[in-house]
C-alpha cells in the first residue's frame, strides 16, 4: 500500500489479517452452498439488514475479508477489500483532505464499504458529485461457480468490463460476493456553510429549481419542517459571494447533513412507513403525510399510510419511482418489475449466480 501519511492503527491491523485464510474460507462456505443449494445471506456490518426484503439463509460473514490493498491520493483512487469499514476509508480520506464523493450513509458504526456498494445508496452531495456507481471504477467478486472475476479498474479510461463494476452498484449481494473495490475519491472543499429560509413548500419547492439553475457553490439543498436548507462548498471567498448573493434568512449548522444521511432527525422517528421518492425535481408529488425533500426536490422522504399503489402510481407520474426504506417484512418494498425488465434481471441472475444462491429474494421474489 501506498500513503501520503504512516499508517494509522486501523491500517496496522488490516495488514495483519490473514486475507487469504478468510478468502478461502468463503470459497469453502460459497462451495458447500452451491453443492447443497442453501441460500446465502451476505453479511457485512449488517447496518443495512432493514434494506430490501426480508430473506432467510445461511449466514455468509465477510468482514473480516478487510483492509485497503491500494491508495492513491494524487490519483484519486482508493481500492479495498469488502469488509473495511467505512469509518477507516473515510479516516484514512480525511486525513488526506480527500472523501467520498456521494456521502454514502453508514446507519451504523459497522458499515463496510461492500455493504456501501452494494447497497448503491447516497447521500445529500449525490446529485451534485454524481452516484456511488459513477464511482466504482472496479470489482473483484466471487459468483456462485466460485469463480473469482475481475471487473473494471483504477482509472475512468479503463471501460474493459465497466458497466458490469456498475451493476454490482445496488444489486444488494444478489449477483455475488464482493470482494474488492476501487472507487474513485474526490478532494474535500476547503470550506462548508449551511444557510436557510422559513417558508413554504410550495415556494421552498419554486427556489429549489431556481438555484439550481444557477452556477453556485452548492451541494446540497433540502426542505424539512418548514426550513429550507442550502449547504454551500468551495473555495471560502466563493461561498461568501453565494451567500451575499442568496441573502438567507439565517445561517445553520453543518451537522444538521450528516443526521440526515444518517437519518437521525426526528422526521425519521415516526411509526409510519417511510417511503423514499426519485422523481423529476420540477414535479409535484400530492400525498397525505410528512415530507422532507432532498437533492433539490429529486428525493422526498414521506412517511404515509397511503395505499402503495396510489404512492406508486403518483411516482410514476412525476416521472420516477417509489421505494418502501423501511417496513414491516413487506413483500414488495420496491416497484414491481415490468415484464421485460423482469426477463432482464433474471437473465444477469442467471449469469452471475447460476445457483441462485446469494441473497436470494432480497430485491425482488425469484431472483
Amino acid at each position: 500500500m501506498r500513503f501520503s501519511n504512516e499508517p494509522n492503527e486501523n491500517l496496522r491491523e488490516s495488514s495483519a489479517i490473514d486475507t487469504d485464510g478468510v478468502l478461502e474460507e468463503i470459497s469453502q462456505r460459497v462451495a458447500k452452498a452451491r453443492i447443497n443449494r442453501t441460500p446465502l445471506k451476505i453479511v457485512g456490518g449488517d447496518t443495512k439488514k432493514f434494506y430490501g426484503r426480508l430473506i432467510n439463509g445461511e449466514i455468509l460473514p465477510v468482514a473480516a475479508y478487510r483492509g485497503i490493498t491500494q491508495y492513491e491520493p494524487a490519483e484519486l483512487v482508493m481500492t479495498a477489500r469488502c469488509g473495511t469499514s467505512l469509518s477507516q476509508i473515510e479516516e484514512t480520506l480525511f486525513a488526506n483532505g480527500q472523501m467520498l464523493a456521494f456521502e454514502p450513509p453508514s446507519f451504523g458504526p459497522n458499515a463496510t464499504l461492500g455493504g456501501v456498494i452494494a447497497a448503491g445508496l447516497g447521500g445529500p452531495r449525490r446529485p451534485y458529485a454524481g452516484a456511488a456507481r459513477d464511482a466504482v471504477l472496479g470489482v473483484k467478486i466471487m459468483t456462485s461457480s466460485g469463480e473469482v472475476l475481475s471487473f473494471g479498474g483504477q482509472v475512468m479510461k479503463n471501460v474493459a468490463g465497466y458497466d458490469v463494476s456498475r451493476l454490482m452498484t445496488g444489486a444488494l449481494g444478489t449477483l455475488g460476493v464482493l470482494l474488492e473495490i476501487s472507487v474513485r475519491v474526490a478532494p474535500r472543499a476547503q470550506s462548508e456553510s449551511s444557510i436557510g429560509w422559513q417558508i413554504g413548500a410550495l415556494e421552498a419547492h419554486q427556489k429549489m429549481i431556481k438555484l439550481a439553475q444557477r452556477p453556485l457553490p452548492i451541494s446540497a439543498m433540502a426542505y424539512d419542517d418548514g426550513i429550507m436548507r442550502v449547504r454551500l462548498a468551495g473555495h471560502p471567498s466563493a461561498i461568501d459571494d453565494a451567500e451575499t448573493d442568496l441573502a438567507a434568512d439565517c445561517k445553520l449548522s453543518n451537522d444538521y447533513w450528516h443526521a440526515l444521511k444518517e437519518q437521525t432527525l426526528p422526521f425519521f422517528q415516526g411509526a409510519e412507513s417511510l417511503w423514499r421518492l426519485s422523481v423529476a425535481p420540477a414535479s409535484t408529488t400530492e400525498l397525505a403525510g410528512d415530507w422532507l425533500w432532498d437533492w433539490g426536490g429529486a428525493c422526498r422522504w414521506l412517511r404515509s399510510e397511503e395505499p402503495r399503489e396510489r404512492i406508486r402510481d403518483v411516482a410514476h407520474a412525476a416521472g420516477g419511482h417509489a421505494s418502501l426504506f423501511r417496513h414491516l417484512a413487506d413483500d414488495t418494498p420496491f416497484t414491481p418489475l415490468g415484464s421485460v425488465n423482469s426477463i432482464l434481471h433474471n437473465r444477469v441472475k442467471q449469469i452471475f449466480d447460476p445457483h441462485g444462491i446469494f441473497n436470494p429474494g432480497r430485491m425482488y421474489a425469484g431472483l
